[in-house]
């Protein structure tokens, strides 16, 4: 067996087929020829003497011993990139590129309470930064699409590990004047009655409600549906009806009267939880590690809640 031909490009390219599922599609994501992408992806199964994909109607799917390629491509890059920064650094360059994926409903906080100061602090560092739900963000940090991930309630990952978790209950949102406002804590299947809005599936939020009203033995019929946090939050301010989100995801809203928000009791909805997460065993560029570090101790999310 042979590793010669497996250099920083090569795992590169096969990353990118993992990631698309195709090498028809991993070619068109880095704009070269899908023959190049095939012959390279032979000549690491020549050289290693195992199949790495299995090919399917649909794409390919990571055999065994693919899989065990998959993170040893992302070791090495990852450790490609530490060096380069700790090489800039003895150069005196004090830049770096951090990647975040995370939930819409925490955008205002980590732009206000975290990357406002951090900016301050280490002008030189860039950002990149992509929402998607919580079954996104696991996907973007677990393939290393993203150094950074802040996530709602996500599912226990091996390939995950969880830097600040902070308990964020789950609450029912309503326009002013509501009658479930006039309550110090409700149930779900309370709130099931009036007319609500939901995330869509692949959000924690939809997760943890899908889950509890079928423990309820109820069937979820939301008035709207969206992939959009935003487009809930101004659902519940004009009026329209209510939505579940954690206290940190409408701050702002709160602060100036514009929603309300109520506890739910139901247990599941309230131990969810706030994390920031990175890759299992990956050692992290000095600028992931501050940023990390920054954001769990700066951002709402990561304190600890004050009650209702």
């Amino acid at each position: 067996m042979s590793f010669d031909a497996l250099d920083s490009r090569a795992l590169r390219h096969f990353l990118a087929v993992v990631r698309t599922g195709s090498i028809r599609a991993a070619a068109d994501y880095i704009n070269i020829a899908p023959s190049a992408v095939s012959r390279q992806i032979a000549d690491i199964e020549h050289r290693l003497g195992l199949p790495i994909f299995e090919r399917t109607a649909r794409g390919v799917i990571l055999t065994e011993a693919g899989q065990l390629l998959s993170e040893h491509a992302k070791r090495m890059l990852e450790d490609e990139e530490l060096l380069r920064e700790q090489l800039d650094h003895l150069k005196g360059v004090r830049q770096g590129l951090v990647r975040i994926c995370c939930g819409e409903g925490f955008v205002a906080d980590m732009v206000a309470n975290g990357l406002r100061t951090f900016a301050q602090i280490y002008p030189r560092i860039r950002f990149m930064i992509g929402l998607a739900g919580t079954d996104g963000v696991l996907e973007a940090v677990s393939i290393g699409d993203a150094d950074i991930g802040l996530v709602y309630n996500p599912v226990i990952d091996t390939g995950i590990r969880s830097i600040a978790i902070a308990r964020q209950p789950l609450g029912v949102v309503a326009p002013p004047g509501h009658p479930l406002l006039e309550h110090s804590s409700v149930s779900l299947a309370e709130t099931l009655k009036h007319s609500y809005a939901l995330l869509s599936e692949g959000h924690g939020v939809r997760q943890l409600v899908g889950r509890v009203a079928t423990d309820c033995g109820l069937a979820l019929a939301p008035v709207l549906e969206t992939t959009s946090i935003d487009l809930l939050r101004e659902f519940v301010g004009a009026g329209l009806g209510i939505t579940y989100l954690p206290r940190f995801s409408v701050a702002t809203e709160l602060a100036r009267g514009a929603v309300g928000i109520v506890e739910l009791t139901d247990t599941l909805l309230a131990e969810a939880s706030a994390h920031l997460i990175i890759r299992a065993r990956r050692r992290l560029p000095v600028s992931v590690e501050q940023l990390v570090s920054h954001l769990a101790a700066e951002m709402v999310a990561f304190r600890v809640r004050h009650p209702y």
